[in-house]
Order: structure tokens, then C-alpha cells, then sequence
């Protein structure tokens, strides 16, 4: 049978919605792909797993919170839906809001978010407005006018958001038969380290799994306001999913990260773009930047023996690498070949 989508797979774990107003893509079901080139290439004494959310409907983790949140909105009335985004809430909010039939308003900061998902924002119809600030200023504005006018706000502050997201837990455990014994996400508005966390806790709860797994975080060094412990005015970094300031789940992220007893902690730009090479080249993975900050803090970690032989790891790779093509041209570390369209010339440049 083929994946039936969030709602219908874990509807006991969701709010109550009607089926006449779910709203989805048949997002989830993703791949949890063992990373045995990783495990080899670094002598990891441990199981890595890859969560690749890229496969989701609209190329990101987003789409599980907003089949939620859109289909809440759809129940309750809602005529339009509005945003802030770094990307991937823009273009997740603006095709569901397409199916659902509602006006979707997607607020961005201007010059700071990636191609691919500007191009799927504007593709799905939305209103997209560009902001003269960063992304904490855009969701400031959001924040004020969904308090004011009769638009829905499909942020994470949203709850709604983080009940869908939490399902990857779900799969996760459904996946491994247990819980993993660590769990590593890239963390930038915090949103998605909360809703694991949450996941985890309610699976506990009905004694699906016997352990919950400690929740390790990381931010890029120059955008990483919970490790420095308060908001930064101009965060820094080319995984522009994660540079994010002030993080609206900012308390959600350090109760997952205490209660686990786990860690936030930062990976540097070079860090996060080897490991993102390093997918792609040995594990034929294409992530966006900002989900290879979980292998690399992984990865820095293990060099720290922080991990055991019997460890199972699962990182969380949020976003498909079509997202972000600049980074992906500049990063590459294989040139490409210009040739006459010749015999010769090809196998001469293939150096046979």
C-alpha cells in the first residue's frame, strides 16, 4: 500500500480534524538511510542513520507541521494564512494553502533566502513580500498581523506545526522498532528539536519505545543566539535556514535538550559545507547546507569519543540540496569540462 500521508498514518497522536478538511500531499514516510560510507570513511565506532526530509511533497521537514496547520486553518474558517520564512515554511505554507484553497501570504527577508525556495513560493501563488531585515524582524510583522487582521500565522508558534512535525519521531521509532540512542538536528528557529522531543515523549508515554534518545542540537557558529544564551541582531552563516536570531522555540529547544540530557553546541560554516560534500559524494545524499549541520556536529563529536559501539545516532538532514543550487555550484568540488563534441576531446577530458 502506498504511504497514506501524516494524518491518516497518526491520527490518534493529531489534533481532531474532520476528513473533509485534511489538507495533504501525502507527506512523511521518508527514508531512514544507514550511512555505512560515513561509518567506514570515519572509523565511527556507531550506527548513523539519515532522516531525509528532503523527500517530503515540497523538499522539507515543513511539510509534516503544515499539513496540520493548514488543515486546522481550513476547519476553522480561514480565508488566508501568512508566514515569515528563511524558505521552506514559505514554499510548505504556500502549496498547502494552493490545495486547501486559501490565500497565502509568505513574508521574507530580502537578499537572504535561497533560489529553490523562492522559486517553489512564487511557483505555488503566494503573496511574497520581501523585507528590507532579517528573519526575525519578518516574523515580528507576521506575529503583529495575525493578531490584528483576519489572516491564520502558520509559523511554529503555531502548535499546530509542532504536532505534525513530531510525527518523524514516530517513523523513526516505527523504523528502528526502538527509539535511537541519539538523535542530531540542525537547530534555527528550534521548532523541530521541540516537536521530536515531544514525539518521543508521547511514544514513551504509550510504551511504544523504552527509552527517549538524548537530543543533540546544532547552530552555525555565527547564528547560534541559545549557545551564546541571547538574540543575536545579525546572524551569520551560509546555511540560511538556520540563520535565525531569536529563535521562537527557543524554550522548547533547551527543555529537549535538559530533560534528554543532551546538548546545543555549534559547527562552523567550513564544518557544515565539508559535511555537506561529504553526503553527497560518499553517501549520494543531496542535502541543503543547513542539514548537514547535524553530520558535522556529529561527526566533530565523534572525534571527542563521545559516542560508544553500541550507539545508534539518527541525524535529521531537513531540506532536499535542490533548495539551495548556489551553494551546491560553489561548493562542488568537481569542475566540469568543456570540450569540443569530439571522440577524442570526451575521452581525452575523461583521462583515458
Amino acid at each position: 500500500m502506498s504511504w497514506p500521508g501524516v494524518y491518516p498514518r497518526y491520527r490518534d497522536y493529531l489534533p481532531p480534524i474532520s476528513d473533509e478538511h485534511i489538507v495533504t500531499l501525502q507527506e512523511g514516510g521518508t527514508p531512514l538511510v544507514r550511512a555505512h560510507n560515513l561509518e567506514r570513511r570515519f572509523n565511527l565506532p556507531c550506527a548513523l542513520y539519515l532522516k531525509c526530509e528532503g523527500a517530503n511533497p515540497t523538499g522539507s521537514f515543513k511539510d509534516r507541521g503544515m499539513t496540520v496547520a493548514i488543515s486546522q486553518a481550513k476547519q476553522s474558517g480561514a480565508q488566508a494564512v501568512i508566514c515569515a520564512s528563511t524558505g521552506n515554511t514559505a514554499a510548505s505554507a504556500a502549496a498547502y494553502a494552493a490545495r486547501a484553497g486559501i490565500k497565502a501570504f509568505v513574508i521574507v527577508p530580502e537578499g537572504q533566502i535561497a533560489l529553490g525556495k523562492l522559486a517553489g513560493s512564487m511557483i505555488y501563488g503566494a503573496h511574497i513580500i520581501q523585507i528590507q531585515g532579517n528573519f526575525d524582524k519578518a516574523l515580528e510583522i507576521v506575529r503583529q498581523i495575525a493578531e490584528k487582521y483576519p489572516v491564520t500565522l502558520v509559523n511554529s508558534l503555531n502548535p499546530h506545526r509542532i504536532e505534525g512535525q513530531k510525527t518523524a519521531a514516530f517513523e523513526i521509532c516505527d523504523a528502528l522498532g526502538q527509539a535511537p540512542d541519539y538523535h542530531a538536528l540542525p537547530v534555527g528557529n528550534a521548532g523541530n528539536i521541540t516537536a521530536y522531543w515531544k514525539g518521543y515523549g508521547e511514544y514513551f508515554a504509550q510504551k511504544k519505545i523504552a527509552k527517549r534518545p538524548v537530543m543533540l542540537g546544532f547552530q552555525a557558529e555565527g547564528a547560534a543566539p541559545i549557545v551564546l544564551g541571547h538574540p543575536l541582531e545579525h546572524p551569520k552563516t551560509v546555511a540560511t535556514a538556520i540563520k535565525i536570531g531569536n529563535p521562537a522555540s527557543w524554550q522548547g529547544a533547551l527543555r529537549a535538550c535538559d530533560e534528554s540530557g543532551g546538548l546545543i553546541t555549534t559547527v562552523s560554516d567550513a564544518e557544515i559545507l565539508e559535511a555537506y560534500r561529504l553526503l553527497a559524494q560518499h553517501e549520494g545524499i543531496f542535502c541543503e547546507p543547513a542539514s548537514a549541520a547535524a553530520v558535522a556536529g556529529v561527526l566533530k563529536l565523534a572525534q571527542h569519543n563521545y559516542f560508544n559501539r553500541t550507539s545508534t545516532i539518527v541525524c535529521t538532514l531537513t531540506g532536499h540540496g535542490l533548495k539551495d543550487p548556489e551553494n551546491a555550484l560553489s561548493a562542488a568540488s568537481t569542475p566540469t569540462h568543456i570540450v569540443r563534441a569530439e571522440l577524442h576531446a570526451v575521452v581525452r577530458a575523461m583521462g583515458l
